[in-house]
């Protein structure tokens, strides 16, 4: 909120009607602050009452339930948690555009599948592949790169690339009511992180930009580095074999190597995230585990089980009994876009 405008009022007050109207007007001013709904992308009801009631004990000095500014992590699956995965992945739809790149150099690749399969479009053999799949195979096609260079390309990549449905540029494919809740954490005293399948470096490309956590505070799958003298010069170079796929009980796990803490709160979408959930809930104090379930065939897509990439079956059939809440997309959010873009 710019202050600049209020402080002028008052001070304007201040001249014209002395000190009581100041101290009125003051009030009135931070009552308004006060009143403001920090998630108005969010629908008032179950949810959206449990994450302000859980921040407000979290962060209420003398509380029974107060947790110190330095415990207040959180942690969020990035694919269709933070923005859309359907009809795939976004960082499927670069390895899409990397392959054809490859391709032009290389018409060898045409023929091979993978690689067939990803030139032709063919979403089945995508879907079949899995999450891992997807991952070795993006692995496979930027070895070589140095880290440098690799950041560079997905910048490229992500300020020009569209979604071939929506027309929408993938930066605008992030959902809203999480870029609020994301703002509210941390104007809480929350440290953000995201914890995803997704490739490491592909997510710290953007992850500031896009939701404003810094690249340090991005877990993902990642491939080995090697150090090497390139051109007079130190630098890391990606190799083609796989450092680690940070999906399911790998979650809790890398977060217990790279964060050091446990998380008081998560957010996911899938059976991927479930560990992560189960984690974050086996802590003592207060706590807050949600998921994601993309029911609004109208704003987006209504799919669960079915989605072969990346399913949400274990996680829904056992949510309510470890106490996740389930976060509708239809019920819960008043828009999923971005208002200009929904």
């Amino acid at each position: 909120m710019n202050l600049v405008p209020i402080r002028s009022t008052i001070a304007h007050i201040w001249r014209t009607a002395g000190g009581l109207a100041v101290l009125a007007i003051t009030i009135a001013i931070l009552g308004t602050i006060a009143r403001a709904d920090p998630l108005p992308s969010w629908r008032e009801g179950p949810v959206k009452n449990a994450i302000v009631d859980f921040v407000g004990r979290v962060t209420r000095v003398g509380h029974a339930d107060f947790v110190p500014q330095a415990e207040r992590i959180a942690t969020f699956d990035n694919d269709g948690t933070l923005w859309s995965e359907q009809p795939i992945p976004v960082q499927a739809f670069f390895l899409i555009d990397r392959v054809k790149t490859l391709a032009a150099k290389n018409e060898a690749l045409r023929d091979r599948q993978p690689f067939k399969a990803l030139l032709e479009g063919d979403l089945k053999a995508l879907h079949d592949m899995g999450s891992k799949g997807i991952a070795e195979l993006f692995f496979s096609t930027h070895a070589g790169m140095t880290v440098e260079a690799f950041d560079e390309l997905a910048r490229d990549w992500m300020r020009t690339a569209k979604h071939p449905e929506t027309g929408r540029n993938f930066s605008k494919m992030t959902y809203q009511p999480q870029l609020e809740l994301l703002e509210y954490l941390r104007a809480n005293g929350f440290k953000t992180y995201i914890v995803s399948g997704g490739g490491v470096e592909f997510m710290r490309a953007f992850s500031e930009e896009l939701y404003g956590i810094p690249r340090e505070q991005v877990i993902g799958s990642s491939l080995k580095l090697r150090f090497v003298i390139r051109d007079n010069r130190a630098v890391l170079v990606k190799v083609a074999e796989a450092e680690s796929v940070d999906d399911r009980e790998a979650k809790p796990e890398h977060i217990g190597q790279f964060i050091g803490r446990r998380p008081i709160f998560a957010f996911g979408n899938s059976d991927g995230d479930f560990e992560m959930l189960q984690y974050v809930l086996a802590g003592s104090g207060l706590r807050l585990a949600l998921l994601l379930h993309h029911d609004d065939a109208n704003r987006e897509v209504a799919y669960d089980r079915d989605f072969k990439i990346s399913p949400l079956s274990k996680a829904l059939d056992k949510a309510e009994k470890c106490g996740i809440k389930l976060v509708s997309m239809q019920r819960d959010w008043k828009t999923v876009f971005h208002p200009s873009v929904d």
